[in-house]
């Protein structure tokens, strides 16, 4: 089982990259250890579901590919990684003039320029309710103001983060052409979104807004093909029968446990396991074995 309590870095790393964006079910509580079990990929490093990318920015890779299907969110990665002093000075004239009303003119309109759509995106994401992204039917970002006014942070270093994305391609694609991609050498980490509040009442059911199960299914098997062309693959998930029915063979499971805090419900919080999921051999694909939903 890893030790989610020890801080780590990865080998030959002498700086600390933080995490720009706040990400609901990001993994900066598990980032440290996670690292220890990964290691430098002798190629390259892959990870389909990238949200706030803490595991990438502890990992450092030399060579990364990072997908996302949020465009907004690639469209940010992509910003800092060509002109992160442009987006830097967008944010500072967002600090300046920050107020709820200034919050909910930016909300509601979406810029045409790469660099302001980029500032926008971080600067709702800081200053809205708990770091949540979520938009409504229209596709249109409609989380109302939070109680954090601080949008430049003390640990924000745009020019760090740059230079870790230089040597990395970021994408707006589905995560399986991404996983597909994988070869011997490469690792491959997977964080699907998931909520794990509802293990004891409708799981799967309630996940399928997030990301449904046949998309769960689709995801073993294309680790499983990354794993049979010599990737070592890395997932998080949650601790459900279901899920530990989807990945019993050709993979080894270990369970922690994390606190969640994004409900606004003080009686929904607490502390819930999670998955570690890693692949332990090279086996063949069983791709038609699990298709159906379980009960």
């Amino acid at each position: 089982m890893l030790n989610t309590h020890s801080p780590s870095r990865s080998s030959g790393d002498n700086t600390k990259t933080i995490p720009f964006l706040k990400w609901a079910g990001g993994k900066r509580w598990l980032a440290s250890s996670l690292i220890k079990e990964i290691g430098q990929p002798e190629g390259r490093y892959i990870e389909p579901f990238l949200g706030g990318g803490a595991v990438f920015f502890t990992l450092h890779p030399k060579d990364a590919v990072l997908g996302d299907l949020n465009t907004e969110l690639v469209d940010t990665y992509r910003a800092i990684q060509t002109n992160w002093r442009g987006v830097l000075e967008r944010l500072e004239r967002h600090q300046e003039v920050h107020s709820k009303e200034y919050y909910y003119s930016i909300r509601s309109v979406i810029p045409v320029g790469q660099l302001d759509r980029a500032a926008r995106f971080i600067y709702l994401n800081r200053t809205c309710w708990n770091g949540l992204y979520r938009v409504n039917l229209s596709g249109v970002f409609n989380v109302p103001i939070g109680t954090k006014d601080t949008v430049l942070l003390d640990t924000d270093d745009f020019e760090a983060i740059a230079n870790l994305l230089e040597s990395a391609e970021v994408l707006a694609d589905d995560f399986e052409p991404l996983i597909d991609q994988a070869a011997e050498g490469d690792v491959v980490f997977a964080d699907p979104p998931y909520t794990v509040r509802h293990k004891f009442n409708g799981f799967v059911k309630y996940n399928e807004n997030l990301f449904s199960w046949s998309d769960q299914v689709r995801l073993r098997n294309s680790l499983l093909r990354a794993i049979n062309r010599g990737a070592k693959v890395f997932v998080t998930n949650a601790d459900h029968e279901s899920i530990r029915s989807l990945y019993e063979d050709g993979f080894e499971l270990s369970s922690v446990e994390r606190y969640s805090s994004i409900s606004g419900k003080s009686s929904t919080r607490g502390t819930y396991p999670e998955l570690i999921i890693t692949g332990k051999r090279v086996i063949s694909d069983y791709s038609n074995e699990i298709t159906a939903n379980p009960a």
